[in-house]
């Protein structure tokens, strides 16, 4: 009787781990869902070159040799990314996940999105940033939380995470909260400012002008003795791509530490696709 309740138990354990339902994706999806509604574009406004005619050039002709001239001015920006190889720390497991990231126009905003498996037990995290918060939750085997990282220190990270991926939406280039400096032809720096927070980071151009690069010293790393230090932060995409509606994208999206020791690649994935406002 005892065998026959633990093998039903262990019965209902996989049950539950293998059906698609799962409490923090429902939320996520529910969230997103709020954050569509507030639009502040329509359909028929769309990208004009004398609209970027304040920024820096490397921006002016980012947008124009992306595409962005004449396609409509997004509200948000959805980047999906499939098998990406993701490092918990520097000699923590490394995991194969799944990876689905909003970037929202109205307000800075960001929420994210990650999907995996531990030893066939489901993996998933959130990484939100709202209302001038920024927060980062994982949960294993859909129900126990393993950590929720929340503070000033999350704050700004998260704020510049969303100023590093700003350039996928152009729409947020026009926003009164970045303000932007031509360092040279190819290199432009940004300051953005939201909810007492303030960050930066240089953005880098190719001879294209696809944006390459962004790096900054404003994301903070904690290390395994629970320590927090400011480690140059750099996020990097290549091989552009030319969607059907002309705009030209990044295929391959990495983010690395940059330690006194050496280089720490802790998230290196393909884009599988990116959408707006759909």
């Amino acid at each position: 009787m005892v065998l026959l309740i633990l093998l039903s138990i262990l019965a209902l354990i996989v049950i539950w781990f293998l059906i698609p339902y799962s409490p923090l994706k429902t939320q996520f999806k529910k969230d997103i869902r709020s954050l569509q509604k507030e639009t502040i574009y329509e359909k028929n406004d769309l990208f004009t070159k004398d609209e970027f005619a304040g920024l820096p050039e490397p921006l002016q002709k980012y947008v124009e040799a992306c595409g962005y001239i004449g396609n409509p001015k997004m509200n948000w920006v959805c980047m999906t990314y499939d098998d990406v190889d993701f490092k918990q720390g520097k000699d923590g497991p490394s995991l194969k996940i799944d990876y689905t990231q909003y970037d929202f126009v109205s307000t800075p905003c960001r929420m994210a999105f990650i999907d995996s498996s531990m030893f066939g037990v489901p993996f998933e995290g959130y990484d939100s940033y709202l209302d001038g918060k920024g927060g980062m939750k994982g949960v294993v085997g859909k129900l126990v939380t393993i950590f929720n990282e929340t503070g000033p220190q999350m704050d700004q990270a998260c704020l510049v995470t969303y100023l590093a991926e700003s350039l996928f939406a152009p729409s947020i280039l026009l926003s009164d909260y970045i303000t932007w400096e031509e360092i040279d032809a190819y290199h432009v720096k940004a300051v953005i400012t939201y909810g007492g927070q303030t960050a930066s980071g240089v953005f880098t151009f190719n001879e294209q002008y696809e944006f390459v690069s962004f790096t900054t010293e404003d994301r903070s790393a904690t290390n395994s003795d629970g320590v927090i230090e400011h480690i140059p932060w750099t996020a990097s995409c290549d091989r552009y791509q030319v969607a059907e509606n002309g705009i030209s994208y990044p295929t391959s999206f990495s983010a690395t530490w940059h330690y006194p020791d050496g280089d720490f690649t802790y998230f290196d994935g393909e884009i599988s696709s990116v959408s707006y406002d759909e």
